[in-house]
């Protein structure tokens, strides 16, 4: 079997065990839909108002976008490399032409189609139950890509370094949530001391909601930034091309991390 035959029968598999698991598929849709009704429209924002949620609602699409990223990718793959060890089945795929990297690509396949339709539904809601604005821009379908990549990279990591299914969701929360609010997602850089706002740029996060903000939200009455903070500033296009080379990175050491053998 050619190598796209075998990442082709892997992601097949891996979509088939997905979508058997009804809960997993439910919570995976739900997780986003919460999100959107507390923040969106039971919270609600308070442009000028101050503190959190003082931005316009279109400011923190992109906010809610990274949570189906960060959290879903993580959770996923941490836990499937943790079932694969608990049933052996390492073991099994080290005697098939299958290599690492090629059953990391399936998994990071799978959450990719999983994450692009939690993110339709995401935009919808955002649309339907606030008065955000969005515009459209074809750089979205990379930047959705590649962080699911970079972040399914980290889960593998998180899963070799785990030793249980509960440490792996432990783990992933640990992780997750400093990133989710200390990366310019909802909480903004001028409520953040000045020391610390350089060390966003260390957050992967950072450049995928800076970028897909500088993309898809136009303040109104105001032109498209150019400037912004960090490594990179606001440039959509530098920012995705921090996010590929990270991207590349995190995915390499993930199919490294996988274990051969249990």
């Amino acid at each position: 079997m050619s190598r796209l035959g075998r990442i082709a029968a892997e992601t097949t598999a891996a979509w088939r065990a997905f979508t058997r698991r009804r809960t997993a598929v439910f919570f995976t849709f739900f997780f986003p839909a919460i999100i959107i009704l507390i923040f969106g429209a039971l919270v609600g924002t308070e442009p000028t108002g101050g503190g959190l949620f003082a931005e316009p609602a279109g400011y923190y699409i992109a906010g809610y976008l990274a949570v189906v990223v960060l959290f879903t990718p993580l959770s996923r793959v941490g836990s499937e490399v943790a079932r694969h060890r608990d049933g052996n089945r390492f073991e099994k795929l080290a005697t098939t032409p299958l290599t690492r990297a090629e059953w990391l690509l399936a998994q990071t396949l799978v959450n990719v189609v999983v994450i692009g339709l939690a993110s339709i539904l995401i935009l919808a809601l955002v649309l339907v139950v606030t008065d955000a604005t969005f515009a459209f821009s074809p750089l979205v379908v990379p930047y959705l890509a590649f962080a699911v990549a970079l972040f399914c990279g980290f889960g593998a990591i998180l899963g070799r370094v785990a030793d249980s299914q509960d440490g792996v969701v432990a783990a992933s929360n640990g992780v997750a949530l400093p990133l989710l609010f200390l990366s310019e997602t909802f909480v903004t850089v001028e409520m953040l001391p000045s020391w610390f706002v350089p060390l966003m740029d260390l957050s992967p996060l950072t450049y995928f909601a800076r970028g897909i903000r500088a993309a898809t939200y136009r303040p109104t009455g105001e032109l498209p930034p150019v400037g912004g903070t960090g490594l990179v500033g606001a440039d959509p296009y530098l920012n995705l091309l921090v996010l590929v080379l990270l991207s590349v990175g995190f995915f390499a050491v993930g199919a490294y991390a996988l274990p051969r053998t249990d």
